[in-house]
């Protein structure tokens, strides 16, 4: 059985994942981009991250539905907000079959990288 290459880049992650979750992949990466475009990009535990120079956020792609991943820390101011999404202690989880929450999205993750930017999060998760 041929075994293929671990993505090495965010792009290659992307093109790897389900095919149906790709365009919500595609355009999260753009919203994170958009948000925090001098961040570093890097592919740690198989997972896409950004990095400006600690941890800013991550995502990753399962089977149906996809992973937003701004830290605990990052998600509580948004507690309200995140009421009607499915959310673990450290991710928001969004179906493939769901409109991506772009607005949301992007709020969280411009609060995240204040947060980092300002020192007043030097925990990782």
């Amino acid at each position: 059985m041929p075994s293929h290459p671990r993505p090495t880049t965010i792009a290659e992650y992307i093109q790897a994942a389900p095919p149906e979750g790709q365009p919500h992949l595609r355009r999260l990466y753009e919203i994170l981009k958009e948000v925090a475009p001098e961040a570093q990009e890097a592919i740690k535990w198989g997972t896409p991250f950004f990095v400006e120079p600690r941890f800013l956020f991550a995502f990753s792609a399962t089977k149906a539905h996809l992973n937003f991943t701004p830290t605990e820390k990052g998600l509580l101011p948004f507690r309200k907000e995140l009421e009607k999404h499915k959310t673990t202690q450290n991710m928001l989880q969004v179906p493939y079959k769901q409109p991506l929450p772009e607005d949301l999205i992007r709020t969280i993750a411009m609060h995240r990288l204040r947060v980092v930017r300002e020192r007043k999060d030097d925990s990782f998760w």
